[in-house]
């Protein structure tokens, strides 16, 4: 690199304000004028009713053991986008503190860990009503950053190869080129988030599910972070989701995104292209590949609350389980009836224990034992020793229950 060159790169990285006005980031929404509205409100009104159907169609514990492993689920795609492969099953034994020792790994997996604990957040109702706002979007930046382990605190400019400490919540200090794309100056990113909340905090449901591609984009054009914007964006996304659509956090955009991920960046990039001609749009970038992302996104929230769906239809799950239970018991990895208690609890939806002795016709104790033997295989679960058991979803068995969820362990 020339001494001119040099400075010009120290010059670009100072912490200044280029006098950026908001519009730079004009259109934030699709125009009621464009030519593919219909089509979009059209796609919008589906997702809606898929994703309540979906929901309405499971009982509550269903609803609750299905969003853990969506939740694991969620974590893995959106980390595998960034290229980290940590594998539910890897995610799931960090969830009981069981780490790996090799210290990458371990690494990987509290950060899995951190999304999972920011997703559990948002689930619960962290961000009800208020996902768009600058304040929540910073806030799940440091939550998820506080729980990251040093090492994955730093980040390495690939040119200069300078490490830069990752600060949670904190919005960055210095200037970035992400591909080809400048972002804002970093003095200008308050006034960018300000008029990012006022539009997309106050829009009605069926504008906000239109344009929720939209702010996934703008959030990642505007790069308030050092670094997780990328994951700060689909968490968002994933709370205005949650909130819009009620979807009870059982499908996931996060996987349709990571396995068509080169759309998914190259969507990405043409959004932050500028206005081609008049019939573009009348904004500062490109209205009609902000239309092409948006397509993208609904169709593929679509795509993926269908495919949920077909995976949980009662009478193909109830097989697929209560097959890998007989095989269980013929290599006596579980006890003789515990198909019996499986299939009870997938047809009530919770089971009492006092039950569990009738169902499997022999006496109590009996009967405690081949439930503790399922509570330890962990494909049955319970809130104290007292309350029914319901069915879990343990990441280790996902690939003979729920088949294409996500790849299985090599």
């Amino acid at each position: 690199m020339t001494k001119k060159e040099a400075d010009t790169e120290e010059d670009f990285k100072a912490v200044k304000d280029r006098g950026e006005a908001v519009s730079m980031m004009e259109p934030l929404l699709i125009g009621v004028e464009s030519r593919r509205r219909t089509e979009l409100t059209d796609l919008a009104l589906e997702l809606a009713q898929k994703s309540a159907g979906f929901r309405r169609s499971l009982p509550q514990s269903l609803l609750v053991s299905l969003a853990d492993l969506v939740r694991s689920m969620n974590c893995y795609y959106s980390n595998l986008i960034e290229g980290h492969d940590t594998h539910p099953i890897d995610i799931e034994r960090a969830l009981k503190e069981d780490y790996s020792k090799n210290a990458k790994k371990r690494d990987l997996q509290l950060e899995a860990k951190a999304h999972i604990t920011v997703q559990q957040w948002i689930d619960n109702g962290g961000l009800k009503g208020r996902a768009l706002t600058a304040e929540s979007i910073r806030e799940i930046h440091r939550r998820f950053c506080e729980l990251l382990p040093e090492d994955l605190l730093w980040v390495e400019d690939p040119s200069t190869k300078e490490r830069t400490k990752v600060s949670p919540g904190d919005l960055r200090n210095r200037d970035v080129k992400v591909g080809d794309h400048v972002a804002i100056s970093s003095l200008a990113i308050p006034c960018f988030l300000k008029r990012f909340e006022e539009v997309y905090g106050s829009l009605g449901k069926t504008e906000n599910i239109i344009s929720a591609a939209a702010a996934h984009h703008r959030l990642v054009w505007i790069h308030p972070f050092t670094d997780g914007n990328g994951r700060v964006a689909r968490l968002m996304s994933h709370a205005m989701l949650l909130d819009t659509l009620d979807t009870g956090g059982v499908w996931s955009i996060a996987r349709g995104l990571a396995r068509n991920v080169g759309a998914y960046k190259a969507h990405l990039a043409a959004c932050d292209m500028q206005r081609r001609n008049d019939l573009d749009g009348r904004g500062n970038l490109s209205e009609e590949n902000l239309t092409e992302f948006t397509h993208f996104f609904l169709t593929t929230c679509i795509d993926q609350v269908s495919f949920m769906e077909q995976l949980v239809q009662p009478d193909q799950l109830r097989t697929r389980i209560l097959l890998w239970a007989e095989e269980e018991i013929h290599l006596n990895r579980i006890p003789p009836k515990s198909s019996a208690i499986l299939e009870a609890v997938l047809y009530r939806g919770e089971l009492p224990r006092g039950d569990v002795a009738s169902i499997v016709g022999t006496e109590a104790r009996h009967a405690r034992r081949t439930v503790s033997a399922l509570l330890e295989q962990g494909v049955l679960t319970s809130e104290s020793t007292r309350t029914p058991l319901r069915l879990a979803f343990p990441a280790k068995h996902a690939s003979r229950w729920m088949p294409g969820l996500f790849p299985e362990r090599v």
